[in-house]
């Protein structure tokens, strides 16, 4: 019962996060899991933790413009704007 709680208070404070919040909190617990599984040491965990969380903020952060498009005016400079329809 209490794992549930716990597990129930996580998913509640991570539903109010930004994508990118999300995405480094799902890639750190992945990253724990696999790296505790795989070394079967805290030290795994700690290093799959911090891998996972640094990827998953990266995807998260790519995530969250998917619908901007990158583009360069005639003197060179960038600037994001929404995409065209059907892009």
């Amino acid at each position: 019962m209490k794992k549930i709680l716990a597990l129930t208070l996580v998913a509640a404070a991570v539903a109010g996060c930004s994508p990118t919040q999300q995405g480094a909190a799902v890639g750190a617990g992945t990253g724990a899991a696999i790296g505790a599984i795989a070394s079967g040491s805290v030290e795994g965990a700690l290093v799959g933790a911090a891998i996972g969380g640094v990827a998953g903020a990266v995807i998260g952060r790519v995530s969250e413009n998917s619908n901007n498009c990158y583009y360069r005016d005639r003197y060179g400079r960038k600037y994001t704007a929404k995409c065209p329809a059907n892009y």
